[in-house]
């Protein structure tokens, strides 16, 4: 049993709720007009050339095919509508509906034009042959122009009645079947169905707006003086058939600039960022196919999307797009880049008083501003490591000044938790501080790990370097220290205050490190040398300046 659509509380429009009668009577105005063209002709070119007893033979024909043919082809179109009505009434209910059955309604639904156009044109050219032979047993010789004109009037008739009628019942069901059967599934996909493809369509156009109005005015020059009998009735047949090659182009136009328009419309909205998007025309022709296709492609860039900021809350945005650029497999390439550590100060000791929850809830307060603040000089955390992070700048040559953006990010990520320590205090998280190691030089960046568990990071003695330097900002008293790498990407005027050189774990030689004030001891400076000093002066240089940025050396 199919399952009731998600939509259960859908409103049907009169429209779909009336489906079976509109498809029923959708053929009928091109029928009428074909059938009025057949009586106008035979009143104006036949029934002159015939005899008293021929004229009855004759209206006892059209007479009997009224009263008997015509209900038979009426009642073998209706029968498939009325196989439909109870499926139809079901679906409208949102009642569950067989699998088996609903798979064959809706290959009935679809292939209602096919069975419009065989009953149809069965219908009309069984005229051809049963009217002469009427007229003939009448006991008199029989015309061959007589012939000839009866061949003319039912091939024009029907030609204009079972074309038009076919595009008529196909776009009518689409507008109201189709919403109703296929409320969760593709017209294009049902197995079993041959809709008109669009090539079969452009022949079918082309037969029903050029062939037919030309077969229609070639055999009414070829009839013997069909002219000279009735002038102005060919006039009238080329003007009937170049209003309905119109009405056919309108029809096919209609066809195919309604998927186009919405494929435009979805993909513009797509190229915007609205992966929201979906085209939902319900088409069992080539065109289903092509917006299927679309919709998936749709559904696969907001997958990525997703994948990648979900990826991205993990690893940080800008390692998640690194990573989905780069082919799969073990890879890194070197590159020069400048790396910080960040540790929070006398983590053990702090967490020891507090709850893990406690704990928990101030190192996402820190977190949360320090991506923050990386995020937004161009950094990105790589790594959280416990109470600390790792961060790095220039990855992928985005920035030649990554130097200069890393000691910004680390200036103002200081001066952030500085004033966050009455926070942390309410917290219960008494003097809480941060140490900041920054260094600059070459790394290898990339996935590393086994093909089953791999990681975006930076390795190389830069990286052990800056977390180094980073465990000197306690000892060395200074909440920001940088090496003399990363010291020669800054301006020359930056106050870097030179540190003596330490020994560190690693190295057989001394490390050259600078102490940077952060911007709240800018702050503090400046405003003791207000109160000292009421002379003019400038502002102070201890943060990086957007001047500085373009003094800085290789700052493009």
């Amino acid at each position: 049993m199919s399952p009731p659509p998600a939509e259960s509380t859908r409103r049907w429009t009169w429209a779909q709720r009336h489906a079976m009668f509109l498809v029923g009577v959708s053929p009928i105005i091109a029928n009428v007009i074909g059938s009025v063209f057949n009586i106008l002709y035979n009143q104006t070119q036949i029934q002159p050339l015939l005899s008293p007893a021929q004229m009855d033979r004759f209206h006892a024909c059209w007479q009997v095919f009224n009263l008997f043919v015509y209900p038979v082809a009426i009642a073998c179109y209706v029968v498939p509508l009325w196989q439909l009505r109870r499926v139809h009434r079901a679906l409208l209910d949102h009642q569950p509906v067989d699998s088996e059955t609903l798979a064959a309604a809706r290959r009935r639904v679809i292939h209602l034009p096919w069975w419009f156009l065989l009953v149809a044109a069965i219908g009309w050219l069984s005229c051809i042959p049963i009217f002469p032979l009427a007229i003939a047993s009448a006991g008199e010789p029989l015309s061959g122009v007589v012939v000839w004109h009866l061949i003319t009037s039912f091939v024009i008739a029907s030609l204009i009645a079972v074309t038009q009628s076919f595009f008529a019942v196909e776009l009518t069901a689409q507008a109201t079947l189709f919403p109703v059967f296929f409320q969760d599934s593709n017209p294009a996909n049902v197995p079993g169905a041959v809709p008109l493809s669009i090539r079969a369509r452009g022949i079918l156009w082309a037969f029903s707006a050029v062939v037919c109005p030309v077969i229609s005015l070639v055999m009414l020059l070829i009839v013997p003086d069909a002219a000279n009998l009735s002038p102005m009735f060919g006039v009238t047949v080329g003007i009937v058939a170049i209003a309905f090659g119109l009405i056919t182009s309108w029809m096919l136009g209609r066809w195919v600039t309604a998927p186009v328009m919405q494929l435009q419309r979805a993909a513009s909205s797509v190229a915007r960022g609205n992966l929201d998007v979906r085209v939902k025309l319900l088409r069992s022709d080539d065109f289903g196919h092509l917006i299927e296709r679309f919709n998936r492609m749709v559904d696969g860039l907001q997958h990525r999307q997703k994948l990648q900021e979900t990826f991205g809350r993990h690893v940080g945005r800008e390692a998640a797009k690194q990573i989905m650029n780069q082919s799969d497999g073990l890879n890194g390439s070197e590159q020069v880049i400048s790396v910080m550590f960040v540790d929070v100060r006398n983590f053990t000791r702090q967490s020891s008083k507090l709850s893990p929850t406690q704990v928990v809830q101030a190192l996402n307060v820190f977190f949360q501003e320090a991506v923050e603040v990386i995020e937004s000089h161009g950094g990105m955390v790589n790594k959280f490591l416990g109470d600390g992070f790792m961060a790095i700048f220039g990855v992928g040559g985005s920035a030649v000044d990554h130097g200069v953006k890393a000691v910004a990010a680390g200036q103002e990520l200081a001066a952030s938790m500085a004033n966050k320590k009455t926070m942390m205090r309410e917290a219960g998280w008494e003097d809480f501080a941060i140490g900041i190691g920054i260094n600059t030089g070459p790394a290898v960046v990339g996935c590393i790990g086994s093909p089953k568990r791999q990681e975006y990071t930076a390795i190389g003695d830069t990286v052990n370097i800056a977390s180094r330097v980073e465990s000197l900002t306690k000892p060395l008293g200074h909440s920001l220290l940088i090496t003399q790498c990363t010291r020669a990407t800054l301006p020359e005027s930056f106050p870097a205050t030179a540190l003596p050189e330490q020994m560190v774990k690693g190295k057989t030689t001394a490390l050259a490190v600078f102490a940077i004030p952060d911007l709240s001891e800018a702050t503090n400076e400046t405003d003791q040398s207000d109160q000292v000093d009421d002379r003019p002066h400038s502002t102070s240089k201890t943060a990086i300046s957007d001047q500085d940025l373009q003094n800085t050396p290789g700052h493009s």
